[in-house]
């Protein structure tokens, strides 16, 4: 059994988590303005976060998380596909998400040990947000991701706080890159 302070000092504290996912939702809001695609956002943000906790955690996107937000991603973005003034396509969007899903999941055949399935199912949903925006905001968050990924991998390494071959939680940086992608497109658009 589990002392309860050892369970009290498992992952972040919540102010923390709440002040990251109200800044996350803050910089959405300010870059998208009031179109209402901002709405999907601001609902998708949440579970994002909570989607890079439980990798971080657990190195585990489990199906109860991913799939709703796919679900979510699409079905919410065509709602919105029929309200005026909205930037984005939802043609795309579905397009994006099983392009970027099939992406992934061709990675995870090569090597399963690298990617795991619910890096795979993330990309579902993260392709869908991003093809919202077209094809340049899908590739520009996936590179981004790559990125951000790589960057942090070569820093942990040359902290020796990694090892080589060590598996790394990669849905946070799926996201990480989604985010930084989505801020520009919907700035742009």
């Amino acid at each position: 059994p589990r002392s309860t302070a050892a369970a009290c000092s498992y992952g972040p504290h919540t102010p923390t988590v709440a002040i990251t996912t109200a800044l996350i939702c803050a910089t959405l809001a300010l870059t998208t303005g009031t179109r209402p695609e901002l709405a999907v956002w601001l609902l998708l943000a949440p579970l994002g976060v909570l989607l890079t906790l439980v990798d971080l955690g657990a190195q585990r996107l489990p199906d109860p998380l991913t799939l709703p937000f796919a679900a979510l991603a699409l079905t919410l973005l065509g709602a919105v596909a029929f309200v005026p003034e909205h930037a984005g396509q939802w043609r795309t969007a579905l397009y994006g998400g099983l392009a970027l899903g099939g992406l992934y999941f061709l990675f995870f055949l090569i090597r399963p040990m690298a990617l795991g399935f619910g890096d795979v199912k993330l990309a579902l949903g993260l392709g869908a947000v991003l093809g919202w925006y077209g094809w340049g905001a899908l590739y520009l968050g996936t590179f981004a991701g790559a990125l951000i990924g790589s960057a942090y991998t070569v820093v942990a390494l040359a902290r020796r706080r990694a090892v080589r071959r060590q598996l790394v939680a990669l849905g946070p940086f799926m996201i990480a890159g989604a985010y930084v992608s989505l801020l520009l497109e919907a700035y742009a658009a």
